[in-house]
């Protein structure tokens, strides 16, 4: 595998050079567009069911010495690798990483009009059984010894079990998560239900008490090795609840000195403000400014 990377990795030195030589110097990249609203990426979902964005999935990408982790999307329940990140794909390849993500939890019974097969349906374990897979491929293909992750509401839950409960640990420098629900919803159903009896059963395994959640202390949910930092929204913690301490953890509320952020779970998704600190979460040595305007919640648009 190591020489099958060094082999791609001069095919595409040799690759750039030509380009720079028929151009008579540098060519570089023209930027991807980012959107500024959440749902954009729902529009591409629906125009190109199962599909990925451009700038993501590009298994041939080669990491830079600035960014060597390839960065792995997670999405929220319900959703897919395109419609949960039209901002953070292009955004985060404009910085030159490596993006990848996945749809992962499909229940083939749940297809939508059109062939929209969304994510986040099954429980946690066997999602994070897939991401570990997904893990493993990135690796391989780029070359990389660790990746980053970035999850969104359930997607951060799914990676934690991963890096904490599968021993992914090692494979993993930094996870970013938007929106956690790292210590559990303190909450009782009136009736027992099982997680596979509903819809969405992240929801019940959100619950403090709950086996996934048992497993998920019980090993961590930190685990030792790995840099988090948990992007969370007042306007949605006095259900999802505030994400424990712990050592090289890092809390972050993004009302906290921006009183106009009105960003709920979804608009963490698009919210420049929450972008930026995403961003310096995955590169800390280069950190950038953090906007603060008016955010639309939903959206994420700022809109000053």
């Amino acid at each position: 595998m190591a020489v099958r990377h060094r082999i791609r990795s001069a095919a595409a030195v040799v690759a750039a050079l030509a380009l720079a030589l028929s151009a008579g110097g540098v060519a570089d990249a023209e930027p991807l567009p980012v959107p500024t609203n959440f749902f954009d990426g729902v529009v591409q979902e629906n125009l190109h069911p199962g599909g990925s964005l451009p700038g993501s999935n590009d298994f041939d990408c080669v990491p830079s010495p600035e960014h060597p982790n390839p960065v792995i999307l997670l999405h929220d329940l319900g959703a897919t690798r395109q419609s949960n990140w039209a901002v953070y794909v292009p955004a985060l390849k404009n910085e030159g990483y490596c993006v990848f993500a996945l749809t992962y939890g499909v229940d083939p019974a749940l297809t939508m009009p059109g062939g929209v097969q969304m994510g986040g349906f099954t429980t946690m374990e066997p999602a994070a059984e897939e991401l570990a897979g997904f893990v493993d491929r990135v690796r391989a293909e780029t070359g990389a010894q660790q990746v980053d992750l970035v999850g969104h509401g359930s997607g951060g839950m799914v990676a934690a079990y991963y890096t904490a409960v599968l021993g992914g640990a090692e494979h993993v420098g930094t996870q970013v998560t938007l929106s956690p629900v790292l210590g559990g919803i303190d909450a009782e159903l009136p009736v027992a239900v099982e997680p596979e009896d509903v819809i969405f059963p992240p929801w019940l395994q959100y619950l403090r008490g709950s086996d996934f959640m048992t497993a998920l202390h019980a090993a961590g949910p930190y685990a030792p090795g790995v840099r988090y930092v948990n992007i969370s929204t007042r306007y949605m913690q006095d259900y999802l609840g505030h994400p424990p301490e712990g050592e090289d953890v890092t809390n972050i509320v993004v009302q906290d000195g921006c009183e106009t952020d009105y960003s709920e779970q979804d608009a963490l998704g698009a919210s420049p403000r929450a972008l930026a600190l995403t961003k310096n979460a995955l590169d800390p040595a280069h950190p950038q400014p953090v906007p603060c305007g008016t955010i639309l919640p939903g959206t994420g648009t700022m809109l000053d």
